[in-house]
């Protein structure tokens, strides 16, 4: 999935930081939808840096798919499964399914942040794959 982006810095260990201009549901018709407010907020990640480009750049960013699903399956499969699995063993043995369900789903919230801090530390998701053309406004 490879993106446009501007890079707004450099980090000291040569990785970038980079806006990208996140996707409306409305297709860029924002001042007709109303949706999201009227204007789409650019999003700040960081991304390994290996054409050496320079603030104020214009980059190709391609994200690694299998970083991303395992984040997706952090944030979300997780507290549901263990919220699933609360409420039937909560049921099944102690008969307080809808509390021990409750308490699966903060573990599993807590668990999505550990494991977003682990990957996270693991390195970038995104990569500067080349430099690109500004896009008209």
């Amino acid at each position: 999935m490879e993106q446009n982006a501007c890079v707004s810095r450099i980090l000291e260990d040569g990785s970038a930081e980079v806006m990208l201009a996140q996707d409306s549901a409305c297709a860029g018709n924002c001042h007709q939808c109303g949706g999201c407010g009227g204007s789409a907020k650019p999003m700040v990640v960081r991304a390994d840096n290996p054409v050496q480009a320079k603030v104020g750049d214009w980059v190709m960013l391609d994200a690694k798919p299998g970083a991303v699903l395992k984040a997706a399956a952090a944030l979300y499969i997780l507290p549901l499964v263990l919220f699933i699995t609360g409420f039937l063993l909560g049921e099944h043995l102690w008969n307080k399914g809808i509390l021990i369900s409750i308490l699966g789903l903060l573990l599993g919230f807590v668990l999505a942040k550990v494991l977003d801090r682990q990957m996270s530390k693991k390195g970038n998701v995104y990569t500067i794959t080349g430099l690109a053309k500004r896009p008209r406004v």
